[in-house]
């Protein structure tokens, strides 16, 4: 009789566990939701590495790939010729999320591009709605991996983004991660950004007009731009007014939601982390008083 307790007990304990873990596992996306850009010149191994770095099984979704050629059609003429390399090595993972959701970026094994310079671009070049992974096998710049970003999405979406907003966003991505060296990422990246709100003021300026006013958003964040600094925020700023202004703005909001919204997942995530400790531990307690 005490041997058939003891049994029932630990096949309750496993279906307990069970549905706590499932509660606890997020669903895996289809893959008509997602894609991912290998760049070409992996290695079956480092391919390996960069599922890992994704968290899916290479072959569970639709995979790309990015060749250098691709690759230059974006980057010649914004990087030198070092930074683009002859081979293509960043991958992309991105998933097509629910209209209104925001974007997010992570980056793994990237060096130059943070975060914060992908939203940025991405906003800029039209891509909306998304979750992108930026991996490699090995440290890069990251800055390649933009028309990776820009292929998966346009598979996805069935639709050509505006090849001048994503010469834009590409030319955003290298000038702000080219300004971080010397000012910080995140500084570089709300200067970017603060210009996005002004290019309806902006195309009515003069050049020099345009340099005070961004010396003076610069002294708004205590931030000390020196004249070349200026001058290529300024050569942006022209560049990105060809965009609609409205649109720009209204993506800009859309990450600063996103941001937001992020922050307000990490503190339910640790709040059912706590929950699901409280639920084992009184799991235990209540089979321990059976047992005695």
């Amino acid at each position: 009789m005490k041997a058939m307790k003891k049994t029932v007990a630990l096949l309750l304990i496993c279906s307990l566990m069970v549905c706590a873990l499932a509660a606890m596992t997020p669903a895996t996306a289809a893959d008509d939701r997602v894609r991912t850009v290998v760049g070409a010149d992996l290695t079956n191994e480092q391919t390996e590495t960069v599922y890992a770095a994704f968290g899916v099984a290479r072959g569970s979704v639709t995979e790309l790939t990015m060749t250098n050629e691709e690759e230059r059609a974006y980057l010649e003429g914004l990087v030198e010729e070092s930074v683009i390399g002859t081979n293509s090595i960043s991958c992309v993972y991105l998933e097509l999320l629910e209209e209104g959701a925001g974007s997010s970026v992570s980056v793994n094994n990237v060096t130059w591009c943070t975060q914060e310079m992908y939203q940025g671009a991405l906003a800029t070049a039209g891509v909306t709605d998304v979750r992108v992974i930026v991996a490699a096998p090995f440290p890069v710049s990251g800055t390649a991996a933009l028309a990776g970003i820009y292929k998966a999405y346009e598979s996805l979406t069935g639709e050509e983004l505006d090849e001048t907003a994503k010469q834009v966003g590409t030319q955003e991505l290298v000038t702000t991660a080219e300004l971080a060296d010397e000012l910080g990422g995140y500084d570089a990246a709300q200067l970017v950004e603060e210009l996005k709100y002004i290019l309806d003021d902006t195309r009515n300026m003069t050049d020099e007009e345009l340099h005070a006013r961004i010396g003076e958003i610069a002294a708004q964040y205590d931030i000390q731009l020196n004249d070349s600094q200026i001058r290529q925020l300024a050569g942006l700023c022209r560049q990105l007014e060809k965009l609609s202004d409205s649109e720009l703005v209204q993506r800009v909001e859309d990450i600063q939601n996103t941001v937001e919204k992020l922050g307000q997942v990490k503190e339910t995530a640790s709040g059912v982390a706590a929950s699901v400790q409280n639920f084992f531990q009184k799991v235990g307690n209540f089979f321990s008083r059976i047992f005695g």
